[in-house]
């Protein structure tokens, strides 16, 4: 049987409920879509993750900025001295199973430091072995005195040095240790980078310079100061010549991944090397627009 049409009332009566629905669904649009964008600008995306990478075969191996800056002492206080990259793995190995490669106040008995040395143990007073390089130096001095270390495991030279409890410790760290060890000593060119927050503010020269004579030594600077006009920091050009002597581009890569690794410490917003360049805002090794000659890298401070 066939139903009784509704009344043009009621069809207007539905008609407008209708409008009134698709209205009301588009107020509440408005308001989520207003709320969005509030929260956006009020709670912004989650802040950046400060992080250090050395890449080697495939993989990532990762340190925070700090103890990036440590390992950089580590591997430059080695190529000064002419150590093989052998050296700085170890040293970087037990570096991070005895403090994290962070420079502490405290640890196991009387230990301190970046390689947890004991006074007591005939490695010097807390002040000096609160100094990473007095400490580092210490540990190197140990380790050119074991026989045949560079052809040692990770595990046994460095307890040759520590006379550590807990000697097996130091293997978990070995790869790790040897991707740092390949690209902070230029055997692995482009392969230490940083993903930093933009530096606040203009920074000098000075912090830089006084890094570099610390962990580099005396290296040919030329500094070149801010152009403020241009948002231009201040830029510091290296020869690295004498850190490898006989092997400029392998000393270009030592003072360019070095310069990478202390960014975070003394405001460095680029570096550039060969035909490559890492900035704070692009953190990787992208293609430079005006090549370096070997042996020279150009340090370039936030703006």
């Amino acid at each position: 049987m066939g139903g009784r049409r509704p009344s043009r009332r009621r069809r207007s009566r539905a008609a407008a409920a209708a409008v009134t629905s698709v209205a009301a669904v588009g107020v509440l649009a408005a308001a989520v879509a207003g709320v969005v964008t509030l929260l956006d600008r009020t709670h912004p995306g989650a802040p950046l993750t400060e992080r250090c990478t050395a890449h080697l075969d495939g993989t990532d191996w990762r340190l925070s900025p700090d103890q990036a800056q440590n390992a950089a002492l580590i591997s430059a206080t080695a190529v000064r001295r002419g150590l093989p990259a052998r050296a700085v793995t170890i040293g970087l190995a037990t570096a991070l199973q005895e403090s994290r490669l962070v420079n502490i106040d405290y640890g196991d008995r009387d230990s301190v430091g970046l390689f947890q040395q004991r006074p007591s143990q005939g490695w010097g007073t807390v002040e000096q072995i609160m100094d990473p390089v007095y400490s580092t130096g210490r540990f190197y001095d140990g380790l050119v005195q074991v026989p045949g270390y560079e052809q040692l495991e990770v595990t046994v030279a460095a307890q040759a040095v520590q006379r550590s409890g807990f000697p097996d410790a130091y293997a978990q760290h070995e790869v790790r240790a040897r991707a740092w060890a390949s690209g902070l000593t230029g055997h692995s060119p482009a392969t230490v980078t940083c993903v930093l927050r933009p530096a606040e503010g203009p920074v000098g020269p000075d912090a830089l310079l006084g890094r570099v004579a610390r962990d580099l030594g005396e290296v040919p600077l030329v500094v070149a100061t801010a152009d403020a006009a241009a948002g231009q920091g201040a830029t510091v050009d290296l020869t690295s010549d004498s850190l490898v002597p006989g092997d400029p581009a392998r000393a270009s890569w030592v003072a360019a991944h070095w310069a990478v690794a202390v960014a975070a410490e003394v405001g460095v917003d680029g570096v550039a090397v060969a035909d490559r360049v890492w900035t704070r805002e692009s953190p990787t090794w992208e293609p430079g627009s005006a090549p370096l000659p070997p042996g020279q890298v150009r340090v370039t401070l936030a703006g």
